[in-house]
């Protein structure tokens, strides 16, 4: 006996244990050491040996010790049983129970041959009493007995299946056909027993039972659901007449139903998998069986792209074959014509969202089927180009995922080297998936994360010397190749189909490439692929690396809102940037950089605008995307000023900080979520430190001009409006009022001269053209709007409040901040307002009455022809509008003793409103839920579209544009439309109690 150290260095984990149970097999246990060594589990290995051994003595004194013997003395037995011992609990639990069974096992033949499919299907249907050669095969078994049979002799056919696949290391793709065959021979057994169960009127319908899913596929795990479609017909009956339809239908559903009881109801031998049929039409909800034409009108008028996804796999099984095959020879056509149906694209991506949507995120990390890199990755891809290519190519139309793929590879429709690996990824995805359903024969797809477990894992896939740790190694490989190949599956022959790339390969034709380009989201396929070639052709560095780039950015494209500008955009800004050195290889090395140029290229024209007129800010893509303080940007334009030779050359390094930080708001916004809060902020802080810049410039040149030693007057800018309010968005003007004071002893004249030339200079000079967005400076809100003077004296807007204004203007005035020029005037004009616009007693019923009144006329007037008051953004029910006129009137009523409605900004003044019990906290929050989700639909819109509009967008591509700014996922835009509607709805309702009541 050798001692329990040996047995630990030969594989086993507990030592002493081992040495007592290769002595309790005596004679044989030397022979059998090294085999049992050599399993996934050798303690288990050698207990299930001596437990079958224990069992076999319980039947008949002595077997036990006979089939030691005879084991020991047949290496292909000893391997084949040991490795079943070792690798699966519930096939030894089998053996135990069924200790006869382990003869199956010294077959010779289990090593070379595979057994034929009829071959299994007979002995299935002989195990339950049923003539194999009958049309109609009946059970001669009682049910009961029947049930069970079906059971032993399912597993005693999987026991000789495991044992090949575990000793003599079959192929997975050999496996997974061999568990189908078996799957199908099961469907047929049950379905004798179902004839028996159902009696005389089983002959009354035929039916054909056709798998789905893997096991259609010829590819079914271990354990699994099997997915069928049942379609039946009414039987021809001895008279020569059809069979009654209703009886024919209740026959057949009766069929069916026992069927899949059959096959999943839980007896003393236990269960064999569950029958799935809700991949039928119309699911659960639909009819269990359906004829022929009722499937054809099904899927000639309701049927979903996943639904034909799931046909490409649809195979006869059991029942009445010409009847299914009838039913291929309806589908066929319709599956492969799938790819031209209108929504092909946009349920396409909802698909392959769904892949990974559904996973619980504790499982994430270690599923093998579902997760990102696992096998719906590689079964998704290979469909889908299926889909495309298989109408036109009839060699594509494989069941199997990997045969699949050798056509798609053979054909050039998959890069030859990437269809290889990942070939060999999914080989070994899919084996490691069959070792862990097959040591409990239960339905999972997470690796385990035990010692134990990842050990006989690792062992029973040949890796001996730290098997634990050279598994998750190699698992994680594996994975990582599938999620990189993946991305470049679709896109990758793309390129060689326009780039004159030199090698051998088989290359996709420019109608295969347009048809996939097409199956992926673009609408000019055409203009696509010329966008491709001149990204691509040449053999300089810069093609080589877009030629690895593009594959990754095409998919990102592809899942943006609009892939054609997506690619167009890039296209642009490489020819801009093409020779710096700096812009591919940060493309390249930097993921992040990318995909996020990827997203803004193909959701907003806005910051694709922005980022061709300022290529350089790719760069910024890498950084923070927070919207900068005023201070920080007035810094950097001053310095930039006094390096400027002129006033337009400052003016002009001025608009450039502002169009990259425009372009860093906007960025920020569409990839990081910024808070359309901070973005109004972020936007009016920019427009602060503008028009200080350009207003010391103006101030500056106008005086140089007039040969002055010093300007002869302060100036200050007063912002009105949104942009006073902090809410600019993205297409705003610049709503301002000027104000001057003259210096001590300058004279009167001579100082609004100098005034208004400043005033005219500065807004000369942000309107001169350039290639960033213009500042539309608008100062309309002045007294006497646009008859009154451009700028005034403090002592002038006093004597203008004080005899001629009305309550609209103290309106205005509520908004009023002023934020750029002389600090000091700046707070003398606030002193000056401050009690216009918060009177201390509130406003008069009478001005109560007037504001209500201006509101009334704007709602009426100001609505543009042809616009949809449900969905305008600003005067629409429940808009902006609404919103801020109803805040204002709060305010000019209740300012004056509430010092928290002294605010330029609605929402903070919303909430002190609600604070001081002027609102109830409901009706102010849904107020401000509504206007803050308009405001970000008003940006989201101007983000999209490149210019600003206050209309929800009735192009269904720039509606789902602006649904998946907001944050939706795609597919979502009824859902975004719906939730607007209801938002504004119950803020009007809100407003006609406050602001009319």
């Amino acid at each position: 006996m050798s001692s329990p150290g040996t047995y630990v260095r030969l594989g086993f984990v507990d030592g002493a244990a081992a040495a007592r149970g290769i002595e309790r097999l005596g004679a044989a246990g030397k022979p059998l050491t090294d085999k049992l060594a050599a399993t996934a589990d050798p303690d288990a290995a050698l207990d299930g040996l001596l437990r079958l051994a224990d069992a076999l003595d319980e039947a008949d004194e002595g077997a036990g010790a006979a089939m030691l013997a005879e084991v020991a003395d047949d290496e292909g037995t000893a391997m084949r049983l040991c490795c079943v011992l070792g690798a699966s609990a519930a096939l030894t639990q089998h053996l135990v129970r069924h200790p006869g069974h382990w003869r199956e096992l010294t077959d010779p033949t289990l090593g070379t041959t595979r057994p034929a499919a009829y071959a299994v299907r007979e002995a299935m249907l002989a195990a339950v009493g049923a003539d194999p050669r009958a049309t109609e095969p009946v059970a001669a078994l009682p049910d009961a007995e029947a049930v069970d049979v079906l059971r032993v002799e399912y597993r005693r056919v999987l026991l000789r299946l495991a044992s090949r696949d575990l000793a003599h290391h079959v192929g997975i793709d050999d496996a997974a056909a061999e568990i189908s065959d078996l799957a199908a021979a099961t469907l047929e057994a049950a379905l004798a027993v179902a004839r028996a169960r159902v009696g005389e009127t089983a002959h009354d319908v035929r039916l054909a039972v056709v798998a789905m899913g893997k096991c259609g596929g010829h590819e079914l795990n271990y354990i699994s659901d099997v997915d069928v479609v049942f379609v039946h017909e009414p039987a021809e009956l001895g008279t020569g007449e059809r069979a009654d339809e209703g009886v024919a239908l209740r026959a057949g559903t009766q069929l069916a139903s026992h069927l899949m009881r059959i096959c999943s109801d839980h007896t003393r031998e236990g269960t064999i998998w569950p029958v799935d049929a809700n991949l039928r039409p119309e699911g659960s909800q639909g009819p269990l069986v359906r004829t022929l034409a009722s499937h054809r009108g099904y899927y000639e008028k309701w049927a979903k792209t996943w639904e034909f996804q799931a046909l490409l796999k649809a195979r006869p099984v059991a029942g009445d074959v010409a009847l299914g095959q009838a039913y291929l020879e309806v589908i066929e056509p319709l599956v492969w014509r799938a790819a031209e149906r209108d929504g092909f694209v946009t349920e396409v991506q909802a698909m392959r969202r769904r892949v990974v949507d559904h996973i619980p995120a504790h499982e994430a990390e270690r599923q093998l089927k579902l997760g990102s890199g696992g096998l719906r990755d590689v079964e998704f891809a290979v469909q889908l180009l299926q889909l495309v290519h298989g109408r036109a190519d009839p060699s594509l139309r494989e069941g199997a995922t990997l045969s699949a793929l050798t056509r798609l590879t053979e054909g050039g429709y998959v890069g030859r080297e990437d269809g290889e690996r990942l070939h060999e990824a999914y080989s070994f995805l899919r084996t490691l998936e069959h070792r862990i359903q097959l040591h409990q024969l239960r339905r999972t797809h997470v690796l385990p994360d035990d010692e134990a477990s990842l050990r006989r894992l690792g062992r029973s896939l040949g890796l001996f010397s730290e098997p634990a740790v050279q598994l998750d190694k190699l698992w994680r490989y594996h994975r990582r190749e599938v999620r990189r190949l993946h991305e470049k599956l679709f896109y990758r022959p793309l390129l060689g189909a326009v780039a004159k790339l030199p090698g051998t390969e088989a290359r996709l034709s420019l109608e295969a490439a347009g048809a996939r380009l097409s199956a992926l989201g673009y609408a000019d396929p055409r203009a696509a692929l010329r966008h491709l070639e001149a990204l691509t052709s040449g053999v300089s560095r810069t093609s080589d690396i877009q030629r690895t780039l593009l594959p990754v950015l095409l998919e990102w494209f592809a899942d943006s809102p609009d892939p054609d500008a997506g690619l167009f955009g890039f296209r642009r800004i490489s020819e801009s940037l093409g020779r710096s050195p700096w812009y591919l290889t940060m493309l390249r090395d930097e993921g992040e950089v990318a995909q996020r140029l990827a997203h803004l290229l193909g959701t907003s024209r806005y910051a694709t605008d922005l980022l061709e007129r300022e290529p350089q800010g790719v760069k910024m893509l890498g950084e923070s995307l927070e919207p900068l303080s005023a201070e920080a940007a007035l810094t950097e334009m001053q310095a930039l000023v006094e390096r400027a030779g002129s006033a337009e050359a400052a003016v002009g390094a001025v608009r450039a900080v502002r169009r990259r930080e425009l372009l860093r708001i906007a960025s920020g916004e569409l990839l990081a979520g910024t808070d359309v809060a901070v973005v109004g902020r972020g936007l009016s802080r920019l427009t602060d430190a503008t028009l200080q810049a350009t207003l010391d410039v103006a101030t500056e040149s106008v005086r140089r001009q007039r040969g002055l030693e010093a300007a002869p007057t302060r100036i200050a800018v007063v912002a009105m409006g949104r942009y006073g309010g902090f809410e600019l968005s993205y297409g705003s003007d610049a709503d301002v009022m000027f104000v001057h004071e003259p210096v001590a002893g300058v004279e009167a004249q001579v100082a609004t001269s100098f005034a208004q030339a400043v005033v005219s200079e500065l807004r000369r000079l942000l309107s001169l053209p350039a290639s960033d967005p213009p500042l539309e400076v608008d100062a309309d809100l002045r007294p006497e709007g646009r008859n009154g003077p451009m700028v005034r004296t403090v002592e002038s807007y006093a004597a203008y409040y004080a005899k001629w204004s009305h309550v609209w203007e103290f309106q205005a005035l509520l908004r009023a901040d002023p934020v750029a020029g002389d600090e000091g005037l700046r707070r003398r004009f606030t002193e000056l307002i401050d009690p216009l616009r918060f009177p201390a007693e509130g406003i008069s019923e009478a001005d109560v009455v007037e504001v209500r009144r201006i509101k009334a006329r704007v709602d009426d007037e100001r609505l543009p022809r042809g616009a949809d008051r449900q969905t305008h953004l600003k005067l629409g029910r429940g808009g902006l509008a609404d919103v801020e006129w109803t805040v204002q009137l709060l305010q000019m009523r209740h300012a004056g003793t509430v010092e928290g409605l002294r605010t330029p900004q609605t929402l903070p003044a919303l909430a002190a409103a609600a604070e001081a019990g002027l609102v109830a906290g409901e009706d102010a929050g849904t107020l401000a839920e509504a206007w803050r989700l308009v405001s970000r639909v008003r940006n989201a819109v101007t983000l999209v579209r490149g210019k600003p509009s206050d209309q929800l967008p009735r192009d269904a591509r720039e509606r789902a544009a602006v649904a998946r700014v907001l944050g939706y996922p795609p597919g979502s835009s009824d859902e975004m439309v719906n939730d607007y509607l209801r938002a504004t709805r119950r803020a009007h309702a809100v407003v006609e109690r406050i602001f009319w009541e």
